[in-house]
C-alpha cells in the first residue's frame, strides 16, 4: 500500500486554517448575533469573546498536534487520551453532521450568491417536485461544486493545497477590501461614530449574560474548522513545527480580520440595519451602501471566492480521518484505501455522497444549531485529553507545549464548556439533536468493533 506524502509546507498548513474558517459566515451571521444581543457593544464581544476562544483552543491543540502528527488529527487525540470508542464518537458525528453539514451549508451558500448573477439559481426554482420532495436549481449547482470538488481532490494532496492557497490569498485581500473600503467610505460621510452607541444594555442580567452565550453559536460556527489542518497532519511536512505554528498564525490571522470586518459593519450601519439586513446579508448592505449597486455585486463575487476556497478545505481535510477510522477498522473498510496519487479517494467518495445528500434537509440555521453543540463537546473532551494525557503519558514527545499550561488550557475548557451549556439551556432542541446524533454512534462502534475484532482495543 502507498504512503502519505509529506508534501504540505508552513504556508500550505496556514493557508489551509485560513481558507477553511473563512466561508460564508461572516458575511452573514452578525445580523442573527445583532438581533439576540441588541447593541453595537455586545455584538462586538460576542465576537471578540469568540476570538479569545478560539485563540485558547488553538494554543492548546498545538501541542497534541505536536505530539501525535499524524493522519486523523482529533480522532487520533481522542482515542490515545480515552479510548477508541471516544475517537470513534467524534469521527462519526463529524461524518454525519459536522463536517458533511458544513460542507453541505457551505456550498448552498455558494449556489446562492451564484444566483445574484444568474436568477436561475434560486431556491425556489424547482427542477424537480415531488409533493414535499423537491431539488431546486440552487440545490443542484450546491452538490454539483461538492462532486466537483471532491474529483479535483483525487489528485494528490499538494494540488489540493495549491488550489486553497490561490483561494486563500484571495478571499484575504477581498476581506480587506471590505474593511477598507467600509472604514474609508464610511469616513467619507457614509459612517458614523455614534452607531457604536449604546455599547452595553444599561442592565446585565442573568438571562442577558445566557442569551449573548446563545448568540455566540453563529460567531463560533463562522470560526469554525480552524483545526482541519491537523486531519492532514501526516502529509505536514516538519509537523512538529508547523502544526502548532499554522494554529497560531491561521486563527490570529482570521480572528482579526472577522474583528475589523465587524466594526466595519457597525461604523457604516446602525444596528438596527443589521439586525433587519435582507435574507441577513449584513456585507451585502454595507458594501450597497457605500458603493451603491456595485457593493451588491463585489460582495456576490467576493463570497464566492470565500465559500469556494472553504468548501475546497473541508473537503480536502476531512477525508483524512475517515482514512484513519477505517484503518483502525472503525469504518468501511474501502475508506482505508489511497490511490495512485496517496489521497483517500474513497473516504472522499462517501463524504461527498453523504453532503449531496445533506443539501437536501434543513436549512442553514438547522445545520449551524446541530453542527456546534457537537462541536464544543468534542472541543472540551480533546483539551482536556491534553490534561490526561500529561498524565497517562509523560514519556509522550511534546515538541511544542501548550502555551500558558495549565492556565489557557483550563480556561479554553471553561469557557467552551459554559457555551455547550449555555446551548442546552437556549437551544435545547437542536442541542438534543447533536447529543443523539453523537449517541447514535455508540452501538454503531459496538458492529464494528465486533466486525474488526478486540484488536481494536489496541492504540496506534
Amino acid at each position: 500500500m502507498t504512503t502519505e506524502k509529506k508534501s504540505l509546507s508552513l504556508f500550505d498548513s496556514t493557508a489551509i486554517i485560513i481558507g477553511s474558517m473563512i466561508g460564508s459566515g461572516i458575511f452573514i451571521v452578525s445580523a442573527e448575533i445583532a438581533r439576540q444581543v441588541e447593541t453595537p457593544g455586545m455584538l462586538l464581544l460576542a465576537w471578540a469573546v469568540t476570538a479569545v476562544i478560539t485563540i485558547f483552543g488553538a494554543l492548546s491543540y498545538g501541542e497534541l498536534a505536536a505530539a501525535m502528527p499524524k493522519a486523523g488529527g482529533q480522532y487520533i487525540y481522542l482515542k490515545e487520551a480515552y479510548g477508541p470508542m471516544y475517537g470513534f464518537l467524534y469521527g462519526w458525528t463529524l461524518f454525519s453532521v459536522i463536517q458533511t453539514g458544513t460542507i453541505a451549508a457551505v456550498g448552498v451558500a455558494f449556489a446562492k450568491f451564484t444566483g445574484v448573477f444568474l436568477p436561475v439559481i434560486s431556491g425556489d426554482n424547482y427542477i424537480l417536485h415531488i409533493s414535499s420532495f423537491h431539488i431546486s436549481t440552487q440545490q443542484l449547482l450546491a452538490i454539483s461544486i461538492i462532486i466537483l470538488l471532491t474529483l479535483y481532490n483525487f489528485m494528490d494532496v499538494k494540488a489540493g493545497a495549491f488550489l486553497q492557497n490561490i483561494f486563500t490569498v484571495s478571499k484575504v485581500i477581498a476581506l480587506l477590501l471590505l474593511v477598507i473600503l467600509g472604514l474609508y467610505f464610511g469616513m467619507q460621510g457614509a459612517g458614523n461614530w455614534s452607531n457604536f452607541s449604546p455599547a452595553f444594555p444599561d442592565i446585565i442580567t442573568l438571562s442577558t449574560i445566557g442569551i449573548f452565550g446563545a448568540a455566540m453559536t453563529g460567531s463560533l460556527f463562522s470560526a469554525d474548522a480552524w483545526n482541519n489542518i491537523t486531519y492532514t497532519a501526516g502529509e505536514v511536512h516538519n509537523p512538529k513545527r508547523n502544526l502548532p505554528l499554522s494554529l497560531f498564525i491561521g486563527t490570529g490571522t482570521v480572528m482579526v480580520l472577522y474583528l475589523l470586518a465587524n466594526i466595519a459593519y457597525i461604523y457604516v450601519l446602525p444596528i438596527e440595519k443589521i439586525q433587519h439586513a435582507e435574507n441577513d446579508r449584513v456585507a451585502t448592505l454595507m458594501m450597497e451602501t457605500v458603493l451603491g449597486t456595485n457593493g451588491k455585486f463585489f460582495m456576490a463575487i467576493m463570497i464566492m471566492v470565500s465559500t469556494f476556497g472553504c468548501l475546497n478545505g473541508l473537503i480536502l481535510t476531512a477525508a483524512r480521518v475517515y482514512y484513519a477510522m477505517a484503518k483502525d477498522g472503525l469504518f468501511l473498510p474501502k475508506a482505508a484505501k489511497l490511490n495512485k496519487n496517496n489521497v483517500p479517494a474513497n473516504s472522499l467518495i462517501m463524504q461527498c455522497i453523504w453532503s449531496c445528500l445533506l443539501c437536501f434537509s434543513g436549512t442553514y440555521g438547522d445545520l449551524l444549531n446541530y453542527i456546534m453543540f457537537a462541536v464544543m463537546l468534542f472541543y472540551v473532551l480533546t483539551i482536556t485529553g491534553l490534561f490526561i494525557l500529561r498524565k497517562k503519558r509523560p514519556d509522550m514527545e511534546r515538541p511544542y507545549k501548550a502555551f500558558g499550561y495549565p492556565v489557557i488550557p483550563a480556561l479554553y475548557i471553561l469557557m467552551a464548556a459554559m457555551v455547550a451549556i449555555n446551548m442546552l439551556i437556549y437551544q435545547t432542541s437542536s442541542s438534543l439533536y447533536g447529543l443523539i446524533i453523537i449517541l447514535i454512534g455508540i452501538p454503531i462502534y459496538f458492529v464494528f468493533k465486533k466486525s474488526s475484532g478486540e484488536g481494536l482495543n489496541q492504540t496506534s
